[in-house]
Formats: structure tokens, C-alpha cells, sequence
């Protein structure tokens, strides 16, 4: 089977000031289709760094990142942005929704780019929030407006969904409820998706798992009976 994604000696480093910092080193991985990866690590591990590379919102500094057949790697501003806008949805921890449009009018702005989009109503059906459609993102809770930006990642219909820390801002139960509509995009849409978490308890929901640690992936572990979100322990 084809990947995905595929990387190898993926590296990433910045230059603060007269500092190098390696975010990521000589990283080797493949990610196939309909896939549901946890990547685990703690802050500054280079976690969110491999995900920013893998969503095309930033370059390695030397390696080689693949999706499908297309070079990431080489791949020019245009490029990514297609790409970006055509085969991946993002979910971020801090929601970054238009504060002057309602709920459904956010979740349409994502599928006016989209090449394949689902039914906005649907999906706002789906995150149980059609009821709230007509209502701005100060009227809504913090896990309101986390489904609000899962609703709006989702009506793409990406190949490939990632999401940074979805629930690192939330609840234990509305963080169930988010991993649900995540597990039920997975399935139901047989998407891959990518979450990145420092949370454990998260990664028993997995089909595989990234550990992450110093900028390097220590160890893949397969989970063999993936459990559903009700029963992740926070």
C-alpha cells in the first residue's frame, strides 16, 4: 500500500539569533490512508514542528516529505498553499474563528474553497450545534466554538485532517465529545487523521502512535484494539 505521507531524514531547524535550535532530526515515517495517528511528546518536543511540515505551513530545512508523489519538500509557495487548501483540514487548540461571522457562515467560508465539500448543515448537524448556527463565537462556549472549528475543517472533506492539541483547552467531557466527531470523520469518512497531543490517555484511541521526544521519533507503537473515547482517561 502507498503512503500517504511519507518522510525521510526529515529536519528542521531555526535560527534564533546567533542560536540553531533542531526542532526535528532525520525524522523517518509513513502514514497511509485512512490512518488515525496520535503523536505524543511534551511541549518543545518538535511535535507541532513535524505537524506544520506535514499541513504544508512550513518547510523542512533538509530531508524529503512526500504526499502521495508530491515533493512537499521542494514544493513552492503556491504549491503548498493548493495544497493546504485542497487535501488538508486543520483543527487548532485556540479555535481561530471570524469573531464578526455566526457559526455557519465560518464553517461556509471553508467550504466556498474546498473542491469537494460537504453539506455545511450536515456537518453542523454532526458536531450536534445546528441549533447554534445563527449565533457569533462570543455566544458560544469554548467547546461550542471547538466543534464550530472542527465543523469547519471537516465540510472540506480533506484527505487528511490534522489537528493541534483539540482539546488542550477543554474539559474532560467536551473532550470526548470532540475525539468522537474526529473518531466518527475517520470512520465514517475513511479520512486519515492526525492529532498531536501531550495527553496519554489520548493515544489508546490510536491505530498507531508517534512518540516524540527531543526532536526525534523514539518509537511507533501499533495499537491493536483501539479503544472509543468514552473510555479515554484524563
Amino acid at each position: 500500500m502507498n503512503p500517504l505521507i511519507r518522510a525521510h531524514a526529515l529536519s528542521k531547524t531555526y535560527q534564533m539569533g546567533e542560536v540553531e535550535v533542531k526542532a526535528l532530526h532525520n525524522v523517518d515515517f509513513e502514514i497511509y490512508d485512512n490512518e488515525f495517528i496520535v503523536i505524543l511528546g511534551p511541549s518543545g518536543s518538535g511535535k507541532s514542528t513535524l505537524l506544520n511540515m506535514v499541513g504544508g505551513m512550513d518547510r523542512a530545512s533538509a530531508g524529503e516529505l512526500y504526499y502521495k508523489d508530491t515533493p512537499l519538500h521542494t514544493a513552492d509557495s503556491k504549491q503548498l498553499t493548493l495544497y493546504r487548501r485542497n487535501a488538508v483540514g486543520f483543527v487548532f487548540q485556540f479555535y481561530n474563528l471570524i469573531p464578526n461571522l455566526n457559526a455557519s457562515e465560518n464553517v461556509s467560508l471553508s467550504a466556498e474553497i474546498a473542491q469537494n465539500p460537504l453539506d455545511v448543515g450536515e456537518m453542523l448537524s454532526k458536531v450536534g450545534l445546528a441549533e447554534r448556527a445563527d449565533h457569533f463565537p462570543s455566544q458560544l462556549s469554548g467547546g461550542e466554538q471547538q466543534r464550530i472549528a472542527l465543523a469547519r475543517a471537516i465540510v472540506k472533506n480533506p484527505e487528511l485532517l490534522l489537528c493541534d492539541e483539540p482539546t488542550g483547552a477543554l474539559d474532560s467531557q467536551t473532550s470526548i465529545q470532540v475525539l468522537k466527531i474526529l473518531k466518527d470523520f475517520h470512520e465514517n469518512y475513511h479520512k486519515t487523521v492526525i492529532i498531536i497531543t501531550h495527553n496519554a490517555g489520548v493515544a489508546a484511541i490510536a491505530d498507531r502512535v508517534f512518540y516524540i521526544k527531543d526532536g526525534g521519533i523514539s518509537r511507533i507503537l501499533v495499537n491493536e484494539h483501539p479503544i472509543s473515547p468514552e473510555k479515554v482517561t484524563w
